[in-house]
């Protein structure tokens, strides 16, 4: 299972939520304790939003904590919404390919979880991917293709639900050619104005997902376990939900 971080509000440094607090999400990548593996190693990846529509990307394969790169990049750089994401592979290549977050025109995604079996029917999920997306199929995970998936489904027009319906049908291809667990998932995406988030799986194992909203930085942070141990504010996102951040606001909704 990976570990990720997401923000949406005033500008801030992306150190104030990967390297900045005690349980930041870069101590996360080697200090996990809402996931089965303590290590997210298998690489990391950040995509941030300036002054254009598109967001700015950078991924690599290292471990975050040993790459001064990451570190130097979250000191100086400022953004009213990022995503960010340490990797811990359930199968697929450490490549850079693989990273997260994945991103196409002014979207972003990341994603934490598993399709059950997906090696089994990967060329036939790959299939349901148009001629004109399938040049951004880049890597092999179940996550990119959840990504490609959704912006097939109309990403732009209905964002949460193009993103649940990129779900379920990679859970339908599990239950019919897969293994169990069938679908876990927790996935955050933004747009550079709106960030969403889900909270999915087909058992009672679902990733976790938190959120809080900051006065003093007048911005959400989305998370998948709180960045500082024992501090207050924080609101978990039930199974089976998903959550829609604007400005000073969130909807949650329940998901079908």
């Amino acid at each position: 299972m990976c570990r990720w971080a997401a923000y949406l509000g005033d500008a801030i440094y992306l150190e104030e939520l990967l390297t900045s607090p005690g349980h930041s999400l870069i101590t996360q990548s080697r200090a996990a304790t809402e996931c089965k593996t303590a290590i997210n190693a298998d690489g990391f990846g950040v995509a941030w939003y300036g002054d254009r529509a598109e967001p700015g990307l950078y991924r690599d394969v290292f471990p975050a904590w040993s790459d001064p790169n990451l570190a130097s990049l979250a000191r100086t750089v400022q953004s009213h919404a990022f995503l960010a994401h340490v990797r811990a592979s359930t199968g697929a290549a450490t490549s850079r390919n693989n990273c997260h977050p994945f991103t196409y025109g002014r979207w972003s995604f990341m994603h934490n979880g598993q399709i059950g079996g997906f090696d089994r029917f990967r060329r036939h999920a790959d299939m349901g991917v148009s001629d004109r997306l399938y040049p951004y199929r880049k890597g092999a995970t179940d996550s990119e293709l959840l990504f490609l998936y959704a912006l097939e489904g109309g990403l732009d027009k209905d964002p949460m639900g193009a993103m649940l319906n990129a779900h379920r049908a990679l859970e339908a291809m599990s239950l019919s050619q897969g293994t169990t667990p069938h679908l876990r998932s927790s996935a955050a995406w933004c747009n550079g104005a709106r960030l969403f988030a889900l909270r999915l799986s087909s058992d009672r194992i679902a990733p976790s997902v938190y959120y809080r909203w900051s006065d003093s930085r007048r911005g959400w942070a989305v998370v998948s376990e709180p960045l500082e141990v024992g501090q207050g504010g924080w609101a978990e996102l039930p199974p089976g939900h998903g959550a829609i951040f604007e400005g000073d606001t969130v909807e949650v909704v329940e998901l079908s």
